[in-house]
């Protein structure tokens, strides 16, 4: 990763890191610890990827960043949410994430769940709510719109039924491509889209650039966590390598080979370099983002 990306990604990763430190509740009563499994699943490690794709895509719009932190936050609560409930037993059943137990293990399974629920809920809110001069009511509604329909059976937990039935099953290129687009793809295009729909007169020209550059990044995206759970370690993904395999799940290596699945990300990563073509040099950090994607090894 060049090293001015470097720098990038971590102000993008403080940024967002100090936003949510904000926005989680912070207090338990002495019934529960809700708050604090919510705390531990979140700010707990995480390379805050999809909070950089809606600062990136931001700025290539010319937004305030202060605004971005608001949706940065909400796509990384949203994500938290959706590790919290595939780790479960009833889903994917990880004792790992991020180099620590999983929630249901750090805890127990009920509060994981309700960890997960309270932080759903919790990133629709601060969209709704959180106060900003530049953020009007109609575009909150359009944000709030994206993201629920990214997050719900058309989008993220589609793609999770449709994961959890393909178990064990042969899918074609074609089917994988489409479950990924889903459980995947869905949550990296609302955030590269909610990036950019915080500019105020955004033309339909610039939202359909950045929706076919997300489409690019999230499919590289998925190939390339497919590529790493066969050639990584557990030390270094923070999670079991080898899961998919030992739970028999379709992945690209599977269907390509790995030589065939790593050029694959490669060509997605050109695809998304091309869409941004007719934007100028405050893309470049999409740009870089794009190739952060196929290039980690975590």
């Amino acid at each position: 990763m060049p090293p001015v990306f470097q720098d990038r990604l971590e102000k993008y990763q403080q940024r967002v890191d100090a936003a949510l430190d904000r926005f989680l509740p912070a207090d338990d009563p002495p019934e529960h610890n809700l708050a604090e499994a919510i705390r531990y699943s979140v700010i707990g490690g995480g390379k805050r990827i999809r909070p950089a794709m809606v600062y990136a895509a931001g700025e290539a719009m010319g937004v305030a960043t202060d605004l971005l932190d608001i949706p940065a936050s909400a796509v990384e609560m949203i994500h938290a949410y959706s590790l919290i409930h595939d780790d479960l037993p009833a889903m994917d059943d990880d004792d790992l994430r991020r180099g620590r137990p999983t929630v249901h293990r750090a805890f127990d399974e009920a509060t994981a769940i309700l960890a997960g629920d309270a932080l759903q809920a919790l990133a629709y809110e601060i969209l709704a709510k959180q106060e900003h001069p530049e953020l009007d009511a109609e575009h909150r509604i359009a944000m709030l719109s994206l993201l629920t329909e990214a997050s719900g059976a058309h989008g993220m937990a589609g793609g999770q039924a449709v994961d959890l039935a393909a178990v064990g099953k042969a899918l074609s290129l074609e089917q994988l491509e489409h479950m990924h687009q889903l459980k995947t793809g869905a949550l990296i295009r609302a955030s590269v889209l909610l990036g950019a729909m915080c500019k105020a007169d955004i033309s339909n020209e610039e939202i359909d650039i950045l929706s076919n550059y997300a489409r690019c990044i999230g499919l590289s995206f998925q190939i390339q966590d497919d590529i790493l759970d066969v050639i990584s370690d557990t030390e270094t993904l923070g999670k079991p390598q080898g899961s998919d395999q030992a739970q028999q799940k379709p992945t690209f290596p599977a269907i390509l080979g790995l030589e065939n699945a790593i050029e694959r990300a490669q060509e997605q990563h050109r695809l998304a370099l091309k869409t941004l073509e007719p934007l100028d040099e405050k893309a470049d950090s999409l740009r870089q983002l794009s190739a952060y994607i196929v290039e980690r090894r975590y």
